[in-house]
């Protein structure tokens, strides 16, 4: 029966004998040799020297390998490590992004998980080896150690890496295939913003001052009038808008990619590419907002210097804005603990490290931006030591400043929250949910009923159909 041929890219035993002597026949010099399959099919016999034997084989089996990684046709093979395979998926991914296929801002997650996860874990194992067990033990323990979030991230570069092994030959089957599917507690259910809760929003960003630094009661009146995502929104100029038809032309986001800053690309699918009808309390602020001067090429909603703000920063300063600070006697109380501190000549970096607490909660503490309790305010006076007739008047404040304000209600509320009300109250209105998917920008009409539409009102015509279906007039 003849011998099986050697796997393309690989190598058959590797011999060693002396190859030099000295005057005294003592070995001088070794050579190691084996028998390699190129990548054009052909073999050829692969040589190295060295003066022990040990030397002359590690040096071959060095340039064995190298051969292997970098055979002619630049082929993968089963021979080559994972963090090879990861570099090759990462230059074609980048391929798709320049094509417009994929989304700058998904390299970034990705890179992050193959940094932080995938390539200590993976990156030494070579592409024969990594079989479906050893994937699905990996993929666990990810799971395990940070969430399924992120499991599910690394699974899904993993199966695109051993995909791309596939389509190149270095093996037959993606071991992925097999691996358990990963399972977490279903997402919650989507919530809108009630018409109340909106009003009281409007009303509260308008009155506070950090907030309209911030440029955000237009800006959510924006969002609130059209659905669109925050980057959507930042990256619409004034050219994009026709106030005399009540429309906007939404074409791009903004997004910040590491290494390069903040960038105005297209939507991420063609349904994000729309145009949205105005409502007319929007046309008013809007034209509000013109008669201060504008250029066509602006942003509507620009930095200082005219140019694009980072949709991070804004949704840190809408948090800062919806965190607790409708109640006067909680500013008031954040007043008096910072006067408390620096009578004890203390700064807040000194505080926080103290007390190990994060770098800004003395900050939120002070500005009046987050509730305290008698427990958080007992751990600073005892930090602050100040006199016991000023500990007690302290400490009756944190009891006026922790009654309830109507503000509070707000806290949980996002930008993406804005979103959802506009799904939800067009789906209130009886628009259809293709309706709906297209004002948001949604390929998936799905996506918009699953995670868009706020479900918990009572459907009155689905209790009319089956009051008409199962009435029974002869049953009490």
């Amino acid at each position: 029966m003849a011998r099986p041929p050697v796997p393309i890219g690989s190598w058959g035993e590797i011999s060693t004998w002396i190859a030099g002597t000295d005057d005294e026949g003592n070995p001088t010099k070794y050579k190691s040799q084996a028998r390699f399959r190129d990548h054009d099919g052909h073999v050829r016999l692969v040589s190295a020297y060295a003066k022990t034997k040990t030397a002359a084989g590690q040096a071959l089996l060095k340039k064995l390998q190298d051969r292997a990684k970098t055979g002619q046709s630049g082929d993968l093979t089963a021979m080559h490590k994972l963090t090879h395979l990861l570099d090759l998926w990462e230059e074609k991914f980048e391929e798709q992004i320049a094509d417009g296929r994929r989304s700058p801002t998904s390299l970034d997650t990705y890179r992050r998980a193959i940094k932080n996860h995938v390539r200590p874990a993976l990156g030494e194992i070579r592409i024969g080896e990594a079989n479906t067990p050893r994937i699905d033990k990996v993929i666990a323990t990810i799971k395990r150690n940070t969430g399924a979030p992120t499991a599910k991230t690394c699974r899904a570069i993993i199966s695109g890496m051993m995909q791309l092994a596939v389509r190149y030959g270095a093996i037959s089957v993606n071991p992925v295939r097999e691996v358990e599917s990963i399972e977490h507690p279903a997402k919650k259910p989507a919530r809108a913003i009630r018409a109340d809760e909106i009003k009281l929003l409007r009303t509260h960003l308008k009155a506070d001052k950090a907030a309209i630094r911030a440029d955000l009661p237009d800006l959510v009146t924006f969002m609130l009038g059209t659905g669109v995502r925050i980057g959507e929104a930042l990256a619409v100029h004034w050219s994009q808008v026709d106030l005399e038809a009540g429309t906007v032309d939404i074409t791009h986001t903004i997004v910040r990619i590491k290494a390069e800053g903040l960038l105005r690309k297209p939507t991420k699918s063609a349904a994000g590419n729309r145009t949205l009808g105005l409502p007319n309390w929007l046309v008013a602020t809007l034209r509000t907002r013109s008669a201060a001067g504008i250029r066509l090429d602006d942003p509507i909603f620009a930095d200082t210097l005219g140019g694009y703000r980072d949709p991070t920063n804004v949704r840190r300063s809408l948090r800062t804005a919806l965190s607790p600070v409708g109640s006067t006697a909680r500013r008031d109380l954040g007043l008096a603990l910072r006067a408390a501190r620096r009578e004890a000549g203390l700064t807040r970096e000194q505080v926080t490290k103290t007390l190990n607490w994060p770098k800004t909660k003395i900050e939120l503490i002070e500005t009046g931006r987050t509730k305290v309790d008698r427990t958080m305010a007992t751990t600073l006076l005892r930090t602050y030591s100040p006199t016991p007739e000023a500990t007690e008047a302290l400490l009756t404040q944190v009891d006026q400043a922790a009654e309830p304000v109507p503000t509070d209600t707000l806290t949980w509320i996002t930008s993406h929250a804005f979103r959802k009300a506009v799904a939800t109250a067009l789906d209130d209105a009886g628009q259809t949910a293709r309706g709906a998917a297209d004002q948001l920008g949604h390929a998936r009409v799905s996506m918009t009923q699953d995670s868009y539409f706020d479900r918990k009102a009572p459907n009155p015509a689905a209790t009319q159909a089956l009051q008409q279906a199962f009435e029974d007039p002869d049953l009490p």
